[in-house]
């Protein structure tokens, strides 16, 4: 098993977060790493998902939704070919952070845990470590500047 894990805290509060999170139309005009989700985010439906690693190639991928809480988690669950190859599941979480009782900023947490007979071949901890890293900034950039334009 291999996991990645990053958080950032974010200058929005959750739902503006969870609104930048939910919008997959945007994705190519702002996210580094993915570069395109079509489907619904639902519990139980199929995603398509483009990721794009720095310095590698890209690849597109179908994996099932498997939790939606409104405004706190996202999380999805693929497969490479059959179960137990290489086995990933993708979280989102959000965490409020209160500053004297008003949530106005948000801790993002970003985990995606791999399993399975190739993740040792497979799994570049560097690449995507870089990845996640250049989408977590970029979603704190884009929920940020929504913040700042109603303000």
């Amino acid at each position: 098993m291999e996991q990645i894990e990053l958080f950032e805290e974010i200058d929005a509060p959750p739902e503006v977060v969870w609104n930048v999170l939910l919008e997959f139309d945007s994705y190519p005009e702002w996210n580094p790493f993915v570069r395109a989700i079509e489907g619904v985010p639902a519990t139980g439906e199929q995603l398509e998902v483009r990721i794009e690693p720095p310095d590698s190639r890209g690849m597109t991928f179908k994996p099932t939704v498997i939790a939606v809480d409104d405004k706190r988690r996202l999380a999805w669950a693929g497969r490479l070919i059959v179960p137990f190859v290489f086995d990933g599941y993708h979280e989102f979480h959000l965490e409020p952070l209160d500053d004297d009782g008003a949530a106005e900023r948000t801790r993002l947490l970003h985990r995606e845990t791999f399993r399975g007979a190739l993740v040792p071949l497979l799994f570049d901890r560097d690449r995507l470590e870089r990845g996640f890293e250049a989408m977590n900034t970029a979603i704190k950039d884009r929920a940020e500047a929504r913040v700042a334009a109603t303000a």
